[in-house]
């Protein structure tokens, strides 16, 4: 050990840690400990109660920022590296190797975000600010961005942040003539997008309680500046695979399934016109036509919706609405349920069924939702959920999608499997959790 450590043998560890390498390993090791700490769901997000003054220690952009200091531990590796104890070789000292290519690869993709986005100019068309602190954002769909019902996209205001990108799934389906999310405000970043955007929308026409509007156009209100980038995949984007389709969304996840409903009417619809040019033109059996058709394979979706608000109801109260009205086929089936200590079937979750009934058959319209979508006071019975679907649908595989926490997950995944064991109908499981 004398070539590398000298003739005299150091007089204790502290000799070791006084060093570059000691010195850079301790450091990476704090830096590496903050990043950690800041990541785990206490911090992140904000559940943690702490003094105000250490406020700005938690929430996302405590969490964004502080991983960022791979950027420095990165650094200090390579320092690290260079300074080897065990050998003088410069070809010896190979950190920086190991780590070249990967960092390249991630400052070509930051790159290419940061252009493409530039090149994406985003028009805003409408901004809504609904109850329950949902922020809905509809824009022009930028030229050559091209995306499947289920993807999600990252959204960026420069007001608030000049870095940071936060993934939100797209709501609008191909065909729409618009893109749009729904943005629920949870953490500080989201808090603040949430505030900017009320600040120039006004309440809206009607008397919609607590849903504040603003338009784009010629009379610009003054939207904040918004930059896109994707689409990029997610599990839900799968469901044209399956002949039927059973969709969960949890709150805010239920937006990957209205894309992917409103996807289905879109095609439907396509599919009539297709049938009706084919048959005027005596071209029903042509083969393009049956190509076409061919492409449409889903023919049946269930959509259970389950939030804990009424006043949720009102961010989609729209879409379903026109869903119902498009949906002559009645490929569809929506439910909506707001959730409460009742299970499905309890007394008192049929005594508030009851009297709803009455004034859907009178009316048409749910007193709850102010939807044609019936709503139920009530947490949903999955497994009898599961058990009719098995029943309407033998021998068929089913696409199970699932979006929102992970409280009904297990439940959900569960049931999948233990009824495509037990059944003829077979049911596939996917998730996407936030």
């Amino acid at each position: 050990m004398k070539p590398y450590f000298g003739e005299e043998q150091p007089e204790n560890y502290w000799w070791f840690l006084k060093g570059v390498e000691g010195v850079t390993g301790i450091i990476m090791v704090v830096l590496m400990a903050i990043a950690f700490t800041l990541a785990t769901p206490w911090f992140r997000r904000s559940t943690l109660k702490v003094p105000k003054p250490f406020n700005r220690f938690t929430g996302y952009n405590a969490f964004w920022y502080s991983h960022h200091l791979f950027v420095i531990v990165y650094a200090l590796l390579v320092v690290h590296g260079i300074y080897l104890y065990l050998t003088k070789l410069w070809y010896q000292k190979t950190t920086w190797m190991y780590l070249a290519v990967p960092i390249l690869l991630y400052a070509c993709e930051r790159l290419v975000r940061t252009f493409r986005s530039r090149f994406k100019p985003v028009h805003i068309l409408k901004a809504v600010v609904y109850p329950e602190n949902v922020l809905a954002l509809h824009m022009f769909v930028p030229c050559g961005f091209k995306y499947k019902s289920g993807q999600y996209m990252f959204v960026k205001c420069p007001t608030i942040s000049p870095f940071q990108w936060h993934p939100f799934s797209i709501t609008s389906a191909p065909g729409d003539g618009d893109l749009s999310v729904h943005i629920r405000k949870f953490g500080d970043w989201t808090r603040q997008l949430n505030s900017v955007f009320s600040k120039v929308c006004k309440p809206a026409p009607g008397g919609r309680s607590g849903v504040l509007i603003a338009h784009g156009g010629s009379n610009d209100p003054g939207f904040p500046n918004i930059l896109i980038d994707g689409p990029y995949g997610a599990p839900a984007q799968d469901y044209k695979k399956y002949d039927v389709v059973l969709l969960v969304g949890l709150g805010i996840g239920a937006t990957p399934m209205i894309s992917i409903v409103k996807d289905i009417i879109n095609n439907m619809e396509k599919e009539d016109n297709i049938l009706e040019s084919a048959i005027e033109n005596g071209t029903a059996n042509n083969r393009n036509s049956n190509n076409v058709l061919a492409m449409i394979k889903t023919r049946k979706a269930y959509m259970y919706w389950v939030t804990k608000e009424q006043r949720s109801f009102e961010w989609f109260r729209e879409i379903m609405n026109e869903v119902a009205e498009m949906d002559k086929k009645r490929v569809i089936e929506l439910h909506n349920y707001c959730t409460s200590v009742y299970e499905e079937g309890d007394a008192r979750s049929a005594l508030i069924s009851m009297l709803q009934s009455l004034q859907y058959a009178k009316n048409g319209v749910d007193v709850v939702s102010e939807t044609r979508v019936k709503s139920h006071f009530a947490r949903p019975n999955w497994r009898q959920v599961f058990k009719e679907i098995s029943f309407l649908h033998p021998q068929s595989t089913i696409g199970v999608f699932y979006c929102g926490a992970s409280t009904a997950m297990k439940e959900i995944r569960q049931l999948a499997s233990e009824f495509s064991h037990n059944g003829s109908a077979k049911f596939d499981f996917h998730k996407e959790n936030f």
